[in-house]
C-alpha cells in the first residue's frame, strides 16, 4: 500500500516541526557537554518522565507485542510487564541517588563507588560495552522494524530504508543534543499514542473481527485473552509469568528497566533540576510505560489473528516483501493498509516519531559513554568544551551506521530482547546491592559481567555441539542467574573490598540507608521511616500501576464488574502511594 498525497503532507508537516526543534537547540547543545548530554540538569519531571516513556515507545515495541500475543497470547506480555517491579524499586530507592551522585553518566559511578585500576576498567570497558555494542544491538531491532513497517506501508527495500531513516536520526541527534530529543519527545509520545488509537480503532473495525464484542468471542482470538497463564501447564506458566516476577525483574538487565537504574533512564534523572523531580519523572514514566500505553498494541495483535491467522497469510497479503523478515511481528504493519488516507499519513508519521525517539535517545546516551567514560577520560583530558562536542556528533554518525547495519542480518526484536536478557542474567542483583552493602566491589562487578556473557555464550556455541539437550530461553536465564550470583558472590568475599577512603567518600556523598555500611565507615542516622515508606511506596506503585493495567483490560473485554473492582483497589493504593512519597526522604 503506498502513500497518497494528503498522507505524505502529513507526514512532512511532522518532519518539519521536528526538524525545527532540533534546529532550535542546536546552538544551546553546541556550548559544552553538560548541556549536549545532560540539559543543563535543568529539566522538569514531566517532560523527563514523558521523553523516557516516548523512548520506550519505539518502532520494534509494537512489533514485539504482536509476537509476543499471537504466539503466547496477552499473558505473554508478563515478560515485560514483570519490569515494573524493577522499575517501582528505583522510583523510590534509586532515582534520588542518582541525582544526589552527580555523575555525568551512570558509568562514571564506576570510579566514584570503587577505586584503583579495576574501577577504572570498568569505567571503560562498560562505556564501549554499554555504549556502543549493546546500544548498536538495540538500535538495530528498532531500525529491523522500521525495515518491516516501511515494507508493508511504502514498499519500500530494506536499504533505502536504512539509509533514509538513518541519515535522518543522525542529522537531527547530532544537532540538537538532550534538550532537543526531550522536547521533541513530547510531541512524538502524543503523536504516537494518537497512532496507536487509531491503528487499534481501524483493527477492531475489520468485518473478520466484529468489533470489541467480535474480539472476545472470536473462537481464535478468546483462547489468547487471559491475562494469566494457564497454570495447568506449569512448564508455560514458569515461563510466562513465574520466572519473569521471581526472578527476571532483579537478576537481568535491560534497556530502560536496568535494576537500580541505569542507562538513558540514569541519563533522565541526572539531568533532573532535583532529587524529588528525578523521582517523579520515573514515577510518570512508570504509569504511562505499563499502564497507559499497552492495550492499543495488544488490541491491534489480537485483531490481526482474525485478519491474518498464518504466516502464510501475512505473506499472501504482501507478496513482494523480502521472505527473510516474515515473522509473526510483521502482523502489526499488516493492520495499518486498512486507515484510511491522512489518518494512515499521521499512522506512520507515528511510527516515524517513535523511531526518531528511541534512535536519537540511544544515540545521545551511547555517545555519552563514548566521549565522557572513555575518550575524555582516556584519551583525551585536557580539551576544550567544543572539541569533545565534535567527538560527540562524530561518534553519533558512527554509532548509526553501526546499528543500520546490523539491522540488515536481524530477523526479529525477540531474537535481540532474549539476547540482552542472557547476557546480563545475574548481574542485576549486584546493581541493587552496590549502593546499599559496602562489600560490593570492582572485582563482583567484573566477574559478574564475565560469568554472565560466558552463560550467554555457552549456549548459542556449545551447549548442543556436546550433546546436552535444547533448553527454553527461561530455563536459560535460571542458569545464568545462578552461576552468574555464585561467581560474583564468590569473588566478592576472596578480593580485597575497596579501600575505606573511597568508600566513606562514596556514603557522605550519597547517603544511602547506614544498616549496610557501618562496618566499613562512619555513618549517619536514617532518616525516621525512610526506609518503610520506601517499601510502602514500591509495593503500592506497582498495585497501583498493574490495577489500573487489568482494570483497563477488563473494561475493554467487556467485564464492568471486575473493571469496577480493579478500579476500587488502583484507587486505594494510589492514594496509600501519595501519602508514603513525602516520607522516602529527599534533600
Amino acid at each position: 500500500m503506498q502513500l497518497n498525497g494528503l498522507d505524505w503532507i502529513v507526514l512532512a508537516a511532522y518532519g518539519t516541526v521536528a526538524l525545527g526543534v532540533g534546529l532550535w537547540f542546536a546552538r544551546r547543545a553546541g556550548s559544552g557537554t553538560n548541556e549536549f548530554f545532560l540539559a543543563g540538569r535543568k529539566l522538569p519531571w514531566w517532560l523527563l518522565g514523558t521523553s523516557m516513556v516516548a523512548t520506550t515507545f519505539s518502532t520494534d515495541t509494537p512489533n514485539l507485542v504482536t509476537d509476543l500475543v499471537r504466539n503466547g497470547g496477552v499473558s505473554g506480555n508478563w515478560g515485560w510487564w514483570a519490569f515494573l517491579i524493577t522499575a517501582m524499586c528505583t522510583t523510590f530507592f534509586y532515582a534520588k541517588l542518582w541525582r544526589r551522585s552527580g555523575v555525568f553518566t551512570d558509568i562514571g559511578f564506576y570510579e566514584l563507588r570503587y577505586a584503583g585500576r579495576a574501577a577504572s576498567f570498568l569505567r571503560g570497558f562498560r562505556a564501549l560495552y554499554l555504549g556502543v555494542f549493546f546500544n548498536v544491538v538495540i538500535m538495530a531491532t528498532v531500525t529491523l522494524a522500521a525495515i518491516k513497517i516501511s515494507g508493508v506501508l511504502l514498499g519500500a527495500d530494506k536499504y533505502t530504508t536504512v539509509l533514509v531513516a538513518g541519515t535522518v536520526a543522525a542529522l537531527y541527534s547530532a544537532t540538537s543534543g538532550l534538550w532537543g530529543v526531550v522536547v521533541t519527545d513530547l510531541l512524538l509520545f502524543a503523536i504516537a499514542m494518537i497512532g496507536a488509537v487509531a491503528a487499534a480503532w481501524y483493527a477492531l473495525a475489520q468485518p473478520e473481527v466484529g468489533g470489541l464484542a467480535g474480539l472476545v468471542t472470536h473462537p481464535e482470538i478468546s483462547r489468547n485473552l487471559s491475562l494469566l497463564p494457564d497454570f495447568t501447564d506449569w512448564r508455560a506458566a514458569a515461563m510466562v509469568f513465574v520466572i519473569p516476577i521471581a526472578v527476571q525483574w532483579w537478576a537481568s538487565w535491560y534497556p530502560g528497566a536496568e535494576p537500580g537504574g541505569g542507562g538513558y533512564a540514569a541519563q533522565r534523572m541526572l539531568a533532573a533540576r532535583s532529587e524529588r523531580d528525578s523521582m517523579r519523572a520515573t514515577l510518570w514514566f512508570n504509569i504511562a510505560h505499563y499502564s497507559l500505553r499497552p492495550w492499543p498494541w495488544v488490541l491491534v495483535a489480537l485483531a490481526s489473528i482474525a485478519v491474518y491467522p498464518t504466516l502464510d497469510s501475512i505473506g499472501a497479503a504482501f507478496p513482494n516483501l523480502d521472505p527473510s523478515i516474515l515473522g509473526h511481528d510483521l502482523a502489526y504493519p499488516a493492520m495499518l493498509v486498512f486507515l484510511p488516507h491522512g489518518l494512515l499519513g499521521l499512522v506512520v508519521a507515528s511510527l516515524a516519531a517513535a523511531y526518531m525517539s528511541t534512535i536519537s535517545t540511544h544515540l545521545n546516551w551511547g555517545s555519552s559513554y563514548v566521549v565522557d567514560d572513555f575518550y575524555r577520560r582516556f584519551v583525551a583530558r585536557d580539551r576544550d568544551e567544543a572539541h569533545y562536542v565534535r567527538v560527540a556528533r562524530i561518534s553519533t554518525v558512527l554509532l548509526i551506521v553501526l546499528s543500520a547495519a546490523l539491522a540488515l542480518f536481524l530477523d526479529s526484536a525477540k531474537q535481540a530482547f532474549e539476547l540482552i536478557l542472557l547476557l546480563h542474567a545475574g548481574s542485576g542483583l549486584i546493581f541493587l546491592l552496590r549502593w546499599f552493602w559496602w562489600r560490593v566491589n570492582a572485582w563482583s562487578e567484573i566477574s559478574g559481567m564475565a560469568a554472565s556473557a560466558t552463560v550467554a555464550l555457552w549456549f548459542p556455541l556449545f551447549h548442543e555441539r556436546v550433546g546436552l539437550p535444547t533448553l527454553d530461553p527461561a530455563v536459560r536465564l535460571l542458569l545464568g542467574v545462578a552461576v552468574t550470583t555464585v561467581v560474583w558472590l564468590l569473588v566478592t568475599f576472596l578480593t580485597r573490598p575497596t579501600d575505606t577512603a573511597t568508600l566513606q567518600g562514596f556514603y557522605d556523598r550519597i547517603r544511602p540507608f547506614a544498616r549496610g555500611w557501618r562496618r566499613a565507615v562512619n555513618t549517619q542516622p536514617d532518616a525516621p521511616g525512610a526506609l518503610a515508606a520506601g517499601l510502602a511506596a514500591w509495593g503500592l506503585g506497582c498495585v497501583t500501576v498493574y490495577a489500573v493495567l487489568f482494570g483497563t483490560g477488563m473494561a475493554l473485554y467487556g467485564r464492568p464488574a471486575a473493571a469496577a473492582g480493579f478500579g476500587l483497589v488502583a484507587v486505594a493504593a494510589a492514594i496509600g502511594l501519595f501519602r508514603a512519597v513525602p516520607r522516602v526522604g529527599f534533600d
